[in-house]
């Protein structure tokens, strides 16, 4: 797909360079939201069925998008953080035993796990600024007592990009269960939770998928799955959905027994039109765009006098995230300058966050750089 640029028809103002918070939706998404409305209007769920095959089609793109074998391993949630809840109260755990997090986890993935401390659970924060690898500082962690690993694929604020098959390798020969928040990945660059090894990856539709709030990717390995206690219920996780006068029930085999009640079929129609776009421009194409485009900018950005990058430069350590300080001006106040200017971005780990997708014009690059210069 060639003509990308036409599906994000923006403001000539708008310069937007926030995607790892929430990005906005390609056209392409509008008009499958406007038409499922429509339909709704004019017919309301007479058509239902198809609205189950969008369901399904949808399952099977997240399949693709992060490299695993059956839809039968993808549960649709309302968030990154209910389906880290589900992984985490449904565990049965035992005092002394801990998960181990990076010290910059975004709250999500931190205050979960610090729930669990009620149960006696330990939460140990590797230090991934410390010296060596980030990698390093997760797998030091880990000792005997360890029973989980929960990691962001890429950091949110610094926006490193973890080698996520070098944990995954060691929890699995350790037989300790990895989880991935893979929220700054998914859309981004190519992922593959088969090569990580990941027993579960989490990621709302809403930053790099370019889709709406409230739906989310919950992928469970079979085995793992087996290993969680259900802690929601309802007439849709159940193994016989659909026979309504049946009084004796069993959870769903696959990983929908952790999808309790009616879908987010609104969602479902939007994310489904997000990641179709994404498919036909192709992940390679969108990850070799945005690396190509995440050069210029921290070239950019090193040459400027004054600035100072907080975010790795290196591009197999990062993805879409390069956070940085100016010397002359406070951070906060250099973020609330820029937003003044015209310039949408983030305030992230003590410096100002710009996070670009494949489709951003090198000229709204421009842009924002040659505002930053006058600040």
């Amino acid at each position: 797909m060639t003509n990308w640029h036409k599906e994000f028809p923006q403001e000539d103002d708008l310069i937007y360079l926030n995607h790892a918070a929430v990005s906005p939706w390609p056209k392409q998404t509008m008009q499958a939201v406007s038409r499922f409305a429509q339909e709704n209007v004019r017919l309301g769920p007479k058509n239902y069925q198809s609205w189950i095959k969008t369901e399904h089609q949808l399952r099977e793109r997240l399949c693709r998008l992060i490299n695993v074998p059956s839809t039968d391993d993808i549960a649709l949630c309302k968030s990154t953080s209910e389906a880290l809840s589900i992984i985490a109260y449904g565990m049965d755990w035992h005092a002394g035993d801990n998960v181990v997090i990076s010290r910059h986890e975004f709250p999500s993935n931190r205050i979960v796990w610090e729930s669990l401390i009620r149960f006696g659970v330990d939460v140990k924060m590797a230090d991934t600024d410390a010296p060596g690898t980030p990698e390093s500082a997760v797998i030091n962690a880990i000792d005997n007592n360890t029973r989980l690993v929960s990691i962001s694929s890429v950091q949110y604020a610094s926006g490193i990009k973890m080698d996520c098959e070098k944990i995954g390798r060691v929890c699995r020969q350790s037989g300790v269960l990895f989880c991935l928040d893979a929220i700054q990945s998914l859309g981004a660059v190519i992922f593959d939770a088969s090569a990580c090894m990941a027993d579960f990856v989490v990621a709302d539709g809403h930053k790099w998928m370019l889709g709406p709030e409230g739906l989310a990717l919950f992928y469970s390995r079979p085995e793992a799955r087996e290993q969680l206690n259900l802690v929601q219920f309802g007439w849709h996780m159940v193994k016989h959905r659909g026979d309504y006068d049946r009084m004796d029930w069993q959870p769903a085999e696959n990983a929908q027994r952790f999808e309790c009640g009616s879908p987010n079929m609104l969602g479902v129609h939007a994310l489904n039109a997000s990641l179709s776009l994404l498919e036909k421009v192709g992940m390679t194409r969108v990850e070799k765009t945005l690396n190509r485009t995440m050069d210029y900018l921290i070239n950019e950005l090193d040459m400027m006098p004054g600035i100072s990058l907080l975010s790795p430069t290196a591009p197999g350590k990062r993805a879409g995230i390069v956070t940085f300080n100016k010397a002359s001006i406070e951070g906060r106040q250099l973020y609330q300058q820029l937003v003044k200017e015209g310039v949408t971005c983030a305030y992230r780990g003590g410096g100002v966050r710009f996070s670009p997708h494949f489709y951003t014009p090198i000229d709204k690059i421009d842009r924002a750089l040659d505002i930053l210069r006058h600040v």
